[in-house]
């Protein structure tokens, strides 16, 4: 099951346990059953504090196991084999139940502790999902902290029946004591506020005490993350406050053009660009949605940034780094469809249209991309692009034609997502040579039509461009003194990660120079000190 390399890691890591674990399975007759006895009997001979043993009397999915802390109630479950992306999963929680402490923050960790109520979370993944580990690790993390919560994370692809049931068509999907809870990818601290009611309101009034800063940065991707490392390393106080730490970059699978890095998948950059982030001194609020920008009423004075929770942020610069996200086709169907038939992600919900007919909407690489990784997986793809001809890359384009179950459609422009009892079934397009409107039954549609910037919030205070971009010039400077900008959310052309990060480094730089060249009005900025 595991290759020779793989069980030398697996075992060093194993060295590290503290507390004995029993890994207790149920299984069935399936070929599963026996993949995962085997991954389980190599599992136990890696340390003597592993113990292993069959209980088929547990009203349980099977094939499943449990990883248990010997004599308590703590432990997590698989109900399926948790290789591909969740192996890692895996790893930390035989090291987490065993005992090893985990790098969470803290703070964090007290809150888990402190959530009263009982939690039975269930997550639906997928393993090709790259956004399902920061789930499932999460919630593994927070039932091995408070033996209140309990989880049990579920190999879509494996319980076809029980998701066809529950109607998931998203990953990741988590249930909360049976019911909906959320879907996409959540960190720890994202799940917590939402379970922990009055973690909002304590959150803000900290913000509310914190003294202004020399620069703010609006926005944790790649170019919020190279803004902030940079100006940190000018030793003047940073900050930086993002909805989501990482942003688009976290959905992204493979990355195969960042210099000097010949293959990454998003969620190990946007791991290593926040611990790169750490090593400085940089005050970091994730979870933090900006909704209103109030510039400085004078030149080198404080702008403000007001946040969706109440509280109000202070800085001499500000460098805006909002990012973009998914466009939207805009039709009627795809928001009463979406998750249910609707999705944006085809390597995180793929697996769960197996056999199925899709349609992806966009003849650009990424929807080329997606067609193709689809194809390999689904019974039959549609592939729907507005344009006379795809936009892809010949290279791509060549592979698609060569799919036996795919089709292109050009001059097509989708006109509705159709639908019954809850769950898509289709498509509306017309021909755009023709005028002719066509249905296409199916049952999930992929949506990769690009990017909209992040930055309706800015409307009215700022100079933004007929496609909502923040108009910058050569040096990351915006319509108001002080304001920069950099990455998606900007004129600047390109849309890359290298871009990106280029941007807000040099964002940074010139907001350093700003401040050297700009010195505050004082008894402006010493009234913001005395309200701040």
């Amino acid at each position: 099951m595991l290759d020779a390399s793989i069980k030398e890691q697996l075992k060093a890591y194993m060295e590290k346990l503290q507390q004995p674990i029993e890994l207790v399975a149920a299984y069935d007759d399936s070929p599963k059953s026996q993949e995962l006895k085997q991954l389980l009997d190599e599992i136990e001979p890696m340390s003597d504090k592993i113990s292993q043993r069959t209980d088929d009397s547990v009203d349980v999915r099977r094939p499943s196991f449990a990883i248990n802390r010997v004599g308590t109630d703590i432990g997590v479950r698989f109900a399926g084999i948790p290789m591909g992306h969740e192996f890692t999963s895996l790893v930390l929680a035989l090291l987490q139940v065993g005992g090893h402490p985990s790098k969470a923050s803290q703070d964090v960790i007290e809150q888990v502790k402190e959530l009263d109520g009982e939690f039975e979370f269930e997550t639906y993944f997928s393993l090709s999902c790259q956004n399902c580990p920061d789930v499932v690790q999460a919630l593994n993390l927070m039932s091995v902290l408070n033996p209140k919560i309990k989880h049990t994370a579920i190999d879509g692809a494996l319980f076809q029946d029980e998701v066809e049931q529950r109607e998931v068509m998203a990953v990741p999907s988590v249930y909360l004591n049976g019911k909906p809870f959320d879907q996409g990818r959540m960190t720890l601290e994202q799940i917590i506020a939402k379970v922990d009611t009055g973690a909002e309101a304590r959150e803000a009034e900290k913000l509310r005490h914190k003294d202004p800063f020399e620069v703010l940065v609006i926005g944790g991707g790649p170019a919020g993350s190279s803004a902030a490392i940079y100006a940190a390393r000018k030793g003047i106080s940073t900050g930086i406050a993002a909805e989501r730490f990482g942003g688009q970059v976290a959905d992204t699978m493979g990355i195969e053009n960042l210099i000097s890095v010949p293959y990454t998948e998003g969620p190990k950059l946007v791991a290593a660009m926040e611990q790169h982030v750490k090593e400085y001194d940089v005050d970091i609020m994730n979870l933090q949605r900006a909704e209103k920008l109030i510039p400085a009423a004078s030149k080198g004075g404080l702008h403000e940034v007001r946040l969706a929770n109440g509280a109000s942020l202070k800085s001499r610069t500000l460098i805006l780094s909002t990012g973009a996200r998914w466009r939207q086709l805009g039709v009627p169907g795809e928001e009463e469809y979406r998750n249910k038939g609707v999705a944006y992600c085809p390597h995180c919900d793929g697996p769960l249209f197996k056999g199925k007919r899709v349609a992806v909407i966009g003849g650009g690489n990424s929807g080329v991309e997606a067609a193709i990784d689809l194809a390999g997986i689904v019974g039959h793809v549609t592939l729907i692009e507005f344009g006379a001809e795809m936009r892809a890359d010949d290279v791509l384009q060549k592979k698609l034609r060569s799919l036996k179950n795919v089709e292109i459609i050009t001059s097509g422009q989708t006109t509705e997502i159709t639908g019954e009892n809850g769950k898509v079934n289709g498509l509306q397009y017309t021909d755009r040579t023709t005028g002719d409107s066509h249905h296409v039954s199916l049952e999930g549609v992929f949506v990769q039509i690009g990017l909209i910037p992040n930055t309706e919030w800015l409307k009215g205070d700022i100079e933004l461009s007929q496609h909502g971009e923040i108009t910058v010039d050569a040096r990351g400077e915006t319509s108001i003194p002080g304001v920069f900008a950099a990455g998606d959310a900007t004129t600047v052309p390109y849309k890359q990660i290298v871009i990106s990060m280029g941007d807000g480094s040099k964002a940074a730089l010139s907001a350093f120079d700003f401040l050297i060249r700009n010195s505050a009005d004082e008894s402006e900025e010493e009234a913001a000190l005395m309200t701040a």
